[in-house]
């Protein structure tokens, strides 16, 4: 029976650009998920009778979590609920699996890449009938509801059995428990050559893919050594744990450093792999050749008509701001459109929905296409493999012949996580009002052309967003960008990017770090990142 529980509205309820994250005790106290979750379905309309997609990254609470969001659904007057056998749904695959229903909705539990368990991160967020995260319109009606929220309904019932396959009644809803990986696999069949790349491993070449011990395992398995032949052990860490095996399940250099030695060793193979938690982020490493997130952006730009699914070209690429303009290369010689959007993949959203792009990316590992509207880990290996399978050429060659063409972009990312929240934002104020008297200011041998707070005007909806990070653009075309990342849940991120155009090939084969020092030393003194957060270095460089 519908039952409404009166409640009270909690300080910290509300999302962020990546939906509610916070710690897991945040999460188990008392109506705390009930909250949120009314919050979301408050802020809807519509969706009597309807179809929700419901699943998440196995973490720790996530199938407690799912069994409320069914019984609220049921009280909420959904229709129909489907969810991923065991809870389970990487964020791409639920994006995926809300295009090919029709669905009105989803919800997605995750906290993408940060760290699991019973004091790990959990979050929840609200996905929309496009697949993609919910627009800044419907985000905020949900932060202001959670404001004022009062009462929440909920269906008085026993759990569903998440592990058996097929329909149950929750009341009024039916649920429906799927095979996660079916649809996804479906779709990648559509999309990528997989005659070709089953000869390319039949024919010796050697890949490790780490799933990191999250959700992308089960679809690697399934995909990789399944579908495509990979040998027996291929996919490693393959089982999703709720606490990830006490890793942190981010595929950078730090937390995925075993495969860039292993790459880098007399035994690598001609391809190392990972994805994160939740399956939508992605490393790529080739023997001796790491590919950064934003190299990756742009040669799979300029190689995508190769695949199937692109074979008739790309409609245009869009790039977060704080990723390099290498992609802007690509799409100037191909003659498509090219955008750069705020951090959130939800600002791609129009762009893919009005076709004006194909290719998305940001420089935080997260690659994806007009396939979905999410950024895909597994997709964008699997485009590499299919790559890689036509061209019959390794990862470094690819690599470098792209620089010889392009160009090459040399840029890092340096994250001083978990500061102090007050220091952070005072260096960010402090930039902000210097701003006038940065621009033409010299040091050294670098001039600053302009400096400016990033702002995005979009073209399809005319919303604009503004404050999105502080520029410092150089006459040489180099970069200095600085912003506080949304993605943790304790103090506060500051991520600083520094980026150097290098367009001879003579030069091509610097080390990144010894190629940007001098602005890296800058970056840091313009900014007094010490003064400001009492961190001397990064926490971590990429």
């Amino acid at each position: 029976m519908r039952q409404t529980i009166e409640t009270r509205p909690f300080a910290d309820q509300q999302p962020g650009t990546s939906g509610l994250r916070k710690k897991v005790p945040h999460f188990r106290q008392p109506h705390y998920v009930e909250n949120f979750v009314q919050s979301i379905f408050d802020s809807l309309e519509g969706f009597e009778g309807k179809t929700l997609v419901v699943g998440g990254d196995g973490r720790y609470f996530n199938a407690e979590t799912i069994q409320t969001v069914l019984k609220m659904a049921a009280a909420a007057g959904f229709g129909r609920a489907v969810v991923g056998r065991g809870g389970v749904l990487s964020t791409p695959a639920a994006s995926a699996l809300i295009r090919a229903l029709g669905a009105f909705g989803g919800i997605v539990l995750s906290a993408s890449h940060n760290p699991g368990g019973p004091d790990g991160d959990f979050g929840v967020k609200y996905n929309v009938g496009n697949g993609g995260p919910a627009p800044e319109k419907i985000t905020d009606a949900i932060a202001a509801r959670t404001k004022t929220i009062a009462r929440y309904h909920i269906w008085q019932a026993p759990d569903v059995d998440l592990a058996r396959l097929g329909e149950t009644a929750l009341g009024p809803l039916t649920v429906e428990i799927v095979d996660p990986v079916t649809n996804y696999q479906r779709l990648m069949e559509q999309l990528f050559d997989f005659a070709a790349i089953r000869a390319l491993f039949a024919g010796g070449f050697t890949m490790r893919f780490d799933a990191m011990s999250a959700v992308t395992g089960p679809y690697a398995k399934a995909i990789l050594e399944g579908a495509l032949g990979a040998a027996p052990g291929t996919v490693i860490n393959a089982e999703p744990l709720p606490d990830f095996g006490g890793h942190h399940p981010d595929p950078n250099l730090v937390h995925a450093r075993h495969l860039y030695d292993l790459a880098m060793s007399k035994n690598a193979p001609d391809l190392c792999a990972a994805s994160d938690g939740d399956g939508d982020r992605n490393l790529v490493i080739g023997r001796d050749m790491f590919v950064t997130p934003s190299d990756s952006l742009a040669i799979l730009a300029a190689n995508a008509h190769v695949a199937p699914g692109y074979a008739k070209g790309i409609a245009g690429v869009a790039r977060s701001m704080p990723t390099s303009a290498a992609a802007d290369r690509v799409a100037a010689k191909l003659g498509v459109g090219c955008y750069e959007t705020p951090t959130g993949w939800k600002f791609f959203g129009n762009l893919l929905d009005a076709g004006l792009v194909t290719i998305c990316g940001e420089e935080s590992a997260g690659t994806g296409s007009s396939h979905v509207r999410e950024k895909d880990g597994l997709w964008a290996v699997l485009l590499w493999l299919n790559i890689l399978a036509v061209r019959r050429q390794s990862v470094a060659d690819i690599v470098r012949e792209h620089w010889a063409t392009y160009g090459r972009n040399f840029y890092s990312r340096h994250d001083y996580e978990e500061v102090d929240a007050a220091g952070a934002n005072a260096l960010m104020t402090a930039l902000r009002e210097r701003l006038p008297q940065l621009k033409n200011q010299r040091f050294g041998a670098l001039t600053i052309r302009e400096a400016d707070d990033f702002a995005y005007h979009d073209p399809v909806d005319g919303s604009d967003s503004k404050k999105q990070g502080v520029r410092l653009m150089f006459e040489d075309g180099s970069r200095i960008v600085y912003r506080l990342s949304g993605t943790g849940t304790a103090g506060a991120t500051l991520r600083i990017y520094i980026e150097r155009y290098e367009p001879d090939a003579a030069r091509h084969a610097i080390d990144t770090q010894a190629a940007l020092a001098d602005l890296v030393a800058l970056s840091r003194d313009i900014a007094g990142v010490e003064r400001h957060t009492g961190r001397a270095a990064p926490s971590v460089v990429t």
